[in-house]
């Protein structure tokens, strides 16, 4: 396994010399006032948690004290498409809507779970400053926010609730491989929201859901959670 894994990254230590031995590809690309393009692209996914410290649950009928330790990181994976304007030389605004499928676990201290499906649509902006062309090969970092609509919820199943609106920041770096006809932009992305992200019993409780013994026992020992991602995405533009 480790023997392959070597021959991969020299075969691709070999495939980037070779890239930048020959003429460059696409010269005029990044000429282009206005051009688009799509993503794919893996997540791993967390919360960022506050202990609800003066939250005393009920769980079948006896007083017990539930504290949530560790958001453990989960799967997800994302597809969207991209609007690029360039601004300056060096300088691009860009549009990357995506759609996101996840799951984040909650771990607590009696060694119960939460696990909570997320379905999100995010809407993003970012600001990106490459670095000057080098062969074939193009450096840049963005910042930028947004914010994203959940478009599923399990009322029935999820034992904590997450907010249908978040807002974030994220930041992020790639660089851009030049090829014939295109660009390939791989590119890593960390984004973390600002809005607490979950939902209170008792708002659950108004908008008439049914609250049971798990739901208030697991929800009410969070004060606040804000969402986390980071992003390993490949972009075809």
């Amino acid at each position: 396994m480790k023997n392959t894994l070597i021959k991969y990254i020299l075969c691709g230590v070999m495939w980037l010399a070779i890239g930048q031995a020959q003429a460059q590809n696409n010269p005029y690309v990044d000429d282009k006032l206005l051009h688009f393009g799509f993503f794919v692209g893996v997540d791993l996914l967390s919360y960022h948690i506050e202990e609800n410290d003066q939250a005393t649950q009920m769980l079948l009928g006896s007083n017990k004290v539930c504290y949530p330790r560790v958001s453990a990181i989960g799967p997800g994976m994302q597809v969207g498409f991209i609007s690029d304007l360039r601004l300056h030389q060096y300088v691009n605004l860009r549009f990357t809507p995506a759609l996101h499928f996840g799951e984040r676990t909650i771990n607590y201290d009696t060694g119960d779970k939460a696990s909570i499906l997320t379905i999100p649509i995010s809407i993003p902006l970012y600001l990106k400053w490459s670095a000057p062309r080098i062969k074939n090969y193009r450096p840049y970092v963005l910042v930028g926010g947004g914010v994203e609509l959940e478009c599923f919820r399990d009322k029935e199943k999820a034992v904590v609730l997450h907010e249908m609106f978040d807002a974030f920041v994220s930041a992020g770096f790639g660089c851009n491989f030049y090829f014939r006809w295109f660009k390939l932009c791989p590119e890593i992305k960390y984004q973390i929201g600002f809005l607490d992200a979950h939902v209170p019993i008792s708002e659950a409780q108004d908008n008439g859901w049914g609250i049971g013994a798990d739901e208030y026992f697991y929800s009410n020992s969070i004060k606040r959670m804000t969402h986390q991602r980071l992003s390993i995405v490949f972009n075809i533009e």
